[in-house]
């Protein structure tokens, strides 16, 4: 997850819990219930033999898409809660990965076909996506797939971040669907 979430996860883990409590536990129980968006029941995860070796995050947005307060939530996270709520309904990929080990061998493309699977079972026309503009690797590929970037914000920078510059939202119609 927090190879995905371009290391979001950990700070904010790290801030949640306190400088002795130990955020790779505080992040387990934020994901082990079974509501809201960060659930492991919204995760896939790609093995090879007994390796996990990538995992996809995603879910349908609600429609309307109701923003919390932003002045509530972390200033890291705002820009990327303002560009969600511009794809209501879409089916979301909130963060997919592969281990470094494993990237360019397809693990990234079947990840991201699962996500068509799930985005046309559950009714939604369209996926959506955040990607760091910085992020090459994720751009090409994402552009390699057809999505096309709607919105941009401001990337605002954390501990340990190593992007500059916009979140980009992209998006790309469900693939089979009328007008796809």
């Amino acid at each position: 997850m927090d190879i995905a979430g371009e290391g979001i996860p950990m700070y904010l883990w790290r801030e949640s819990a306190g400088r002795d409590g130990d955020p790779l536990e505080f992040g387990a129980g934020a994901v082990s219930g079974t509501e809201g968006g960060f659930s492991y029941v919204n995760a896939h995860v790609a093995e090879i033999g007994d390796e996990v070796v990538g995992m996809l995050l995603g879910y349908r947005l609600p429609d309307p898409h109701d923003v919390e307060p932003l002045s509530e939530a972390p200033a890291v996270v705002r820009p990327l809660l303002e560009l969600e709520a511009l794809a209501p309904g879409y089916w979301y990929v909130n963060a997919v990965a592969a281990d470094p080990a494993w990237r360019g061998r397809g693990v990234g493309s079947a990840l991201m076909q699962r996500a068509e699977e799930a985005a046309a079972g559950s009714g939604a026309d369209s996926l959506s996506l955040i990607v760091a503009e910085e992020n090459r690797g994720a751009r090409w590929l994402y552009d390699r797939l057809g999505f096309a970037d709607l919105a941009r914000r401001p990337l605002l920078p954390w501990s340990g971040c190593r992007h500059s510059g916009d979140w980009v939202l992209m998006t790309k119609p469900v693939p089979g669907l009328p007008g796809a």
